[in-house]
């Protein structure tokens, strides 16, 4: 595999995305072209139902939240992590089986931290 000819392996994915866009772009022309749009007072409101609004849309959610989510991601793209590992698990031998340990120590070292805090309970 030559510097030269790297660039033309990325040909088929360029076209894949230029292709992708120009059908989402069709589409969404296409779709506000072939709607009707008969818009109404009912519609108008800020809820299509026309059901009035009982509070403020604008509140604040609980900081607790915000942590449980990004913990979740956290963990979550972690996760994904192992999944490259248990592919090639055959060839990487002891050294990647060790590896992988430490890893998933240091995951559990983590939510041990978090569960101990306090993070993960939703009071």
């Amino acid at each position: 595999m030559d510097s030269i000819g790297v660039p033309e392996n990325y040909i088929p994915i360029l076209l894949f995305i230029v292709v992708g866009l120009i059908f989402g772009a069709f589409a969404l022309l296409g779709g506000s072209l072939i709607r009707p749009s008969r818009p109404y007072r009912a519609k108008l409101t800020p809820y299509e139902s026309g059901s009035p609004l009982f509070s403020d849309a604008r509140i604040q959610f609980p900081m607790r939240y915000y942590i449980i989510a990004m913990l979740f991601v956290i963990f979550d793209i972690e996760v994904i992590f192992m999944v490259p590992w248990a592919v090639r698990f055959q060839s990487l031998g002891l050294l990647g089986l060790i590896e992988m340990l430490v890893f998933i120590g240091i995951l559990l070292a983590g939510f041990w931290y978090a569960w101990k805090k306090g993070a993960l309970e939703w009071d």
